[in-house]
């Protein structure tokens, strides 16, 4: 599978960080505190990808450890054909689906393929670049609102949106079908934007209940 494409969506990852590929060199050799600085430098990005798949704090900091710990025995084999961050991505998101397959949860939902019939009509393309979302959206509103969207909704567009895997690739990794992919998008999006207008329509009525209580 070839890696995953940056997709210049919703949350920019961070530039490479000055230092990194001196200490992944070095940690490489066994020097444990060239893997404290790697830890330092990735851990809260590492840990912020493990709550948004998973939606649950402790096991967030749970996979978050575990995720180090198996980048302790796998890095070895970083080849550096692909930024560091990126093949650090990977390894998690495969880890924490993983920890969700062991779990016997459903990853995406079989209600949520697009109806076979419609295959040859005129649709829109649920893949594509959602520019209404992209645009100014308060980042803290909208991290609530994904933290608020259904286990199967969230995992598509964590996967899609934030991490920039394409539809092909997320079907291999949720063994399921582009189409469902795509679709799962799509309903994640629409649910998003209710959310969003919730909160702001909440935002809205706090200093009028304010007025009420003073």
């Amino acid at each position: 599978m070839s890696e995953a494409k940056p997709n210049p969506g919703l949350f920019k990852r961070n530039p490479p960080i000055a230092g990194e590929a001196e200490a992944i060199e070095a940690a490489k050799n066994g020097d444990p505190d060239a893997f404290s600085k790697l830890y330092a430098l990735h851990k809260r990005r590492v840990y912020t990808l493990c709550l948004r798949m998973l939606g649950n704090v402790s096991e967030a900091e749970d996979m978050t450890q575990e995720a180090f710990l198996h980048l302790f025995r796998k890095l070895g084999s970083f080849r550096g054909e692909s930024a560091f961050s990126t093949w650090l991505h990977r390894l998690t998101v495969n880890l924490v689906l993983m920890h969700l397959r062991k779990k016997g949860l459903n990853l995406v939902s079989l209600e949520e393929t697009i109806n076979p019939s419609e295959e040859d009509a005129p649709k829109r393309d649920f893949g594509s670049r959602d520019t209404m979302l992209s645009g100014s959206v308060d980042r803290v509103a909208l991290e609530r609102a994904v933290s608020s969207l259904p286990p199967g909704y969230r995992m598509v567009f964590v996967l899609h949106d934030v991490e920039g895997f394409e539809h092909n690739e997320i079907a291999v990794m949720l063994e399921c079908s582009t189409g469902n992919s795509k679709s799962q998008l799509h309903k994640a999006r629409l649910k998003l934007r209710e959310l969003l207008r919730e909160q702001t329509a909440q935002a809205a009525q706090l200093p009028q209940t304010k007025e009420a209580i003073a």
